[in-house]
């Protein structure tokens, strides 16, 4: 379903989309919001707010066994160090959650 699908079945004006990308996914905020803002251009989801959230790539260490965020600009342990871990799946590109206002 579309947020304007969605929006309509609750008789309501969208307010605000969360969504959710993962840190390989090299979404650029500025230009997704601009690009949404463009489709968004008279229709009910005019007007909205978009609410990125980046989550952390995780990795797990072959070394420890321990399971860490991804530090891209030191890719490490951060138990113990080592550079010898194995990257875990990135999360998709997700629509979370999504405000309606009613009447």
């Amino acid at each position: 379903a579309t947020i304007s699908a969605e929006a309509a079945k609750h008789n309501a004006k969208p307010i605000s989309a969360k969504i959710s990308c993962g840190g390989l996914s090299a979404v650029n905020d500025e230009i997704l919001c601009f690009a949404f803002e463009a489709v968004a251009r008279d229709t009910p989801c005019e007007g909205m707010k978009l609410i990125i959230e980046h989550i952390p790539l995780h990795a797990q260490c072959r070394t420890c066994n321990q399971r860490f965020d991804v530090n891209l600009s030191m890719p490490k342990c951060t138990e113990c160090g080592s550079e010898d871990f194995e990257l875990l799946a990135d999360a998709p590109l997700l629509l979370e959650e999504i405000e309606l206002q009613t009447d």
